[in-house]
């Protein structure tokens, strides 16, 4: 497999958040495999990257960030944990700051509005205790997200790190209320237009792609019959807890075997080629699939990466491709043409 980064999803933002009276962090943790295994199966000078976060881990990247002292120990943490396990680089996915995480139904964003300036402040501590290290970050597509990436922010966020992994999927969820494709070439190229106006070098951004399919149910008695724009079922409770009415299906193998709606909406599926994505409305089960093809992520390639220079790609994730590999091999094909 060709790649640049290995960006490997290693441990809990609470990881490396030791409580003020701790000195040291709990030196167990280890990775889930021994990294001269991973980078075995990768081109050799492929880099090894530590992520910290992701999507509802976002309580340890708050205690760490509050205050000075906090970001110096939480990037002192960060720092021996690389230099002890032989990491080549950290990504921070914090999911997200400033608020709309997957917690806000518990603490509204009114309680996470002092997150929108010490965030570039926490990234400046840990490349500072990484050092030479590469360190980067994964950032919301959606608009509504990014509430810590504001035109006084970005910049501060963009001197620090060395590359930003723009998550341009899941720009539809389940707190929305009509349909939209999660992926699209037109929701893709507006996500990266945002944060250059904001700042954002683009030859730091590398565009993200979806390896897996999002549903979601649409209103009872609905007919769907466009690519977007119909009203859905109530798929979150006031409470930002899942309604379990939506939800992802991942190009693996054992899901086009065992997911019968999934192939069915792969088999009928239809091209949306003015916003540029893959969409199919099942009447029978009132289910609305949205999801990429090889032939949108070249669409892409040419439209969004080359057209506004980007510094290159990435996907969530690999092993999720492995029914045919074809949007793993659409996208290798586009990065040799870059």
């Amino acid at each position: 497999m060709r790649c640049s980064f290995l960006v490997v999803l290693a441990t809990t933002a609470a990881t490396f958040a030791a409580p003020r009276h701790v000195v040291y962090f709990d030196h167990s943790y280890q990775p889930f495999m021994p990294l001269d295994q991973i980078r075995a199966l990768f081109d050799r000078g492929t880099k090894v990257c530590m992520a910290i976060g992701g999507w509802g881990d976002t309580s340890g990247f708050s205690v760490g960030a509050v205050n000075e002292e906090s970001r110096k120990r939480y990037a002192k943490n960060v720092a021996e944990a690389v230099d002890r396990l032989g990491y080549d680089c950290v990504d921070v996915d914090w999911e997200y700051p400033g608020g709309n995480g997957q917690d806000y139904g518990q603490i509204p964003n009114e309680q996470k509005v002092s997150e929108i300036e010490t965030y570039p402040l926490l990234l400046a501590e840990i490349k500072a205790a990484i050092g030479r290290r590469e360190l980067s970050i994964a950032v919301p597509g959606r608009e509504a997200d990014m509430i810590a990436f504001t035109a006084e922010q970005v910049p501060k966020i963009d001197k620090t790190v060395d590359f930003i992994n723009v998550m341009t999927y899941d720009l539809m969820n389940r707190r929305d209320n009509a349909t939209n494709h999660h992926t699209s070439v037109e929701g893709s190229l507006q996500t990266v237009d945002i944060y250059i106006q904001r700042g954002m070098t683009p030859s730091k951004m590398n565009l993200g792609f979806a390896f897996f399919a999002k549903y979601f149910t649409t209103k009872h008695g609905a007919q769907c019959l466009e690519p977007t724009g119909c009203p859905t079922a109530v798929l979150e409770s006031a409470d930002g807890s899942d309604t379990h009415l939506s939800g992802a299906v991942t190009f693996e193998i054992d899901n086009y075997n065992s997911n019968a709606a999934f192939a069915n909406a792969l088999k009928n599926g239809k091209q949306d080629s003015a916003r540029g994505g893959q969409w199919f409305w099942d009447a029978s089960t009132e289910i609305y699939w949205t999801w990429d093809t090889p032939d949108l992520i070249a669409r892409k390639f040419k439209e969004i990466v080359s057209a506004r220079k980007l510094g290159g790609v990435m996907a969530w994730s690999l092993a999720q491709d492995s029914h045919d590999w074809s949007h793993s091999k659409a996208v290798q094909a586009g990065v040799k043409e870059l």
